[in-house]
């Protein structure tokens, strides 16, 4: 009899990589959900010591891949056949998504997940980007492998497919990443990241990472 873990196991030469479709993202908010709740940046954001963390997560999360998708901004996937099991959002240069939002995700945002998150989220985006040491860049908003899957190298495939977002757009000087989990430093590093400077958000300290074209 097959365990789970040999159920779940993918063969990275079989996994694709392709933009996602408006069906896909309802997965790829709960993806996003299992690979944010812990971490520190959204713990702090979100107030997770209040009742209605969850829910607060959840909305963020549903409200910003909806803006990205409204924006058509580039969202990710990685697809083991038909299973959608790691997800990347990216920002382009050019994009409204960032600081100045457009006001119905404003609106929605303060409806759902609060005004304290909403304000924070805004608050994140404008001094990270006021940190990067370029003018036109692209910024790694989201980006997260299914718990089943990973530590198989997956995160490596989906940042060559991220590369190639950044490479398409000849006036990007390169792709910003906030890391707030200091073991995913290495793996950016692995990935030709460079780390730029500690930056405080909220409460929270996180490191800046950037790679150039």
């Amino acid at each position: 009899m097959l365990t789970n873990d040999q159920i779940n196991v993918v063969d990275p030469e079989q996994v694709k990589a392709v933009y996602l479709a408006a069906e896909d993202i309802k997965i790829a908010a709960s993806i996003l959900y299992l690979a944010y709740h812990d971490d520190p940046l959204f713990l702090d954001i979100f107030e997770h010591e209040k009742e209605g963390y969850e829910s607060r997560l959840r909305s963020a999360i549903r409200e910003e891949l909806n803006a990205f998708w409204t924006d058509k901004q580039p969202m990710i996937g990685l697809f083991d056949d038909e299973r959608l099991i790691a997800v990347a959002c990216v920002i382009n240069p050019s994009s409204a998504i960032g600081g100045n939002r457009f006001w119905h995700w404003r609106l929605k945002m303060l409806l759902t997940a609060g005004y304290f998150g909403t304000k924070q989220m805004l608050h994140k985006e404008s001094i990270v980007r006021e940190h990067v040491p370029a003018e036109r860049f692209h910024m790694l908003s989201l980006i997260a492998v299914h718990p089943d899957h990973q530590a198989h190298g997956l995160g490596h495939i989906l940042m060559r497919a991220i590369d190639s977002v950044v490479l398409e757009d000849e006036s990007s000087e390169g792709i910003g990443m906030y890391v707030t989990l200091p073991k995913f430093r290495a793996f950016f590093e692995e990935n030709n990241f460079t780390f730029i400077n500690n930056i405080e958000v909220g409460h929270i300290q996180g490191q800046l990472m950037f790679k150039r074209r």
